[in-house]
Formats: structure tokens, sequence, C-alpha cells
């Protein structure tokens, strides 16, 4: 404030610098709403990721639970009888 009430050289070159200073935080603010604004956009995205990922683990455990807790499945085709104690001969 005093410096733009003085008129000495000095007193202009301050106030013009607090001018510029002014301009340039508002610049950086306005700049910085767009980056918030990109950043928070990105963090919606994650966000949705993140919960298709949480679902997709959800499945993959309930398929390694599935194949632990399931009955041995029985074998198809021929089968061959086992041979009763038989004694070979040389």
């Amino acid at each position: 404030m005093l410096s733009s009430v003085l008129t000495s050289d000095k007193a202009i070159d301050v106030n013009i610098k607090i001018m510029r200073i002014f301009i340039r935080f508002r610049q950086l603010i306005t700049e910085n709403t767009d980056l918030r604004l990109a950043i928070e956009k990105l963090e919606k995205k994650t966000d949705n990721n993140t919960k298709n990922i949480e679902v997709v683990f959800q499945y993959v455990d309930e398929l390694i639970e599935k194949k632990n807790s399931s009955t041995p499945r029985k074998k198809i085709g021929y089968k061959i009888p086992k041979k009763k104690n038989s004694k070979t001969r040389l």
C-alpha cells in the first residue's frame, strides 16, 4: 500500500513488482484449478479401475475356493482290473 502512495522511482518499481506477483498468483490459481480438475478426473477413473480389479480378485478367490472344495471327479474310459497277487516266474 505504501509503495502505491509514494512517488519515488524505487516505490514505483516495488509497486509494479507487487502487481506482477499478484497477477502471477492469479495465473497459478487458475492453472492449478485446471490441474486439480484433471487430477480429480484421473482419480475417478482410477477408482473405477480399482473397483473392477477388486471384483476380478473376488471371482478368482471364489474359483479357487470352488476348486479346493470340489470332490474329485470320476475317471472315465476303460478301466483295467488290478491283478491279484500273482507270482512272477523267471
